[in-house]
């Protein structure tokens, strides 16, 4: 079992469910969401939490997990975590392929790139800064804003991205009554960057 897991056969699976896109490019469409346990970065404002560790996830049979995924007539799935580039993607990537299943991903950063991608989100972390081959591959840079610090974040990362990467700052959460104005302020002065909110979260979409 071990080496299916390491292979990526089997992953540990938090949940799977066909739902709306709520942030980013992507706001609106319908996709199915594949969350994988497992993330060693730890932001504090971290709104998944229960995705961390790993260990308390059951391994899942990744092939099942592109089947229901395809039988749901969804037409692209958004694999996430946790942090799912912990883990070897080639073997989900290959199956979804088989399946005619566009695929997108949403990571940090912070490990190397394995699948292959129609869409790469990146949400870079301070505390564990994406590698260089991530920004280059990013189609999406999503910046998200907590406190001050994390606008001279996002331009420091702008200039690692390449030039047809669009570029999100998304207010955080918990603190969006605060950070929201001062998000749409500096989108004013610095228009580069585009407005991601958590529609799902404001619609109260799984």
């Amino acid at each position: 079992m071990e080496d299916l897991f390491e292979k990526g056969r089997k992953l540990p699976l938090i949940q799977k469910f066909y739902s709306i896109q709520g942030e980013g490019f992507h706001t609106g469409k319908a996709a199915y969401f594949i969350r994988i346990g497992g993330c060693d970065i730890g932001c504090s404002w971290c709104d998944t939490k229960v995705s961390w560790n790993a260990e308390i996830y059951p391994l899942a049979e990744t092939y099942l997990i592109i089947e229901e995924a395809y039988l749901s007539a969804a037409k692209s799935i958004v694999v996430t975590g946790g942090e799912p580039l912990s883990y070897d993607l080639d073997y989900l990537c290959q199956k979804a392929q088989e399946k005619g299943i566009e695929r997108f991903i949403e990571t940090s950063g912070a490990y190397h790139l394995s699948g292959e991608w129609e869409w790469i989100c990146l949400s870079p972390k301070k505390q564990k800064p994406p590698v260089n081959e991530l920004y280059q591959a990013a189609d999406e840079l999503k910046v998200i804003i907590f406190d001050e610090s994390d606008f001279e974040w996002a331009e420091e990362c702008s200039c690692k991205v390449s030039e047809n990467c669009l570029l999100y700052l998304q207010p955080e959460w918990s603190t969006k009554d605060i950070n929201t104005p001062k998000v749409i302020e500096y989108i004013k002065a610095n228009p580069k960057w585009n407005l991601s909110v958590q529609l799902h979260k404001y619609l109260h979409i799984p």
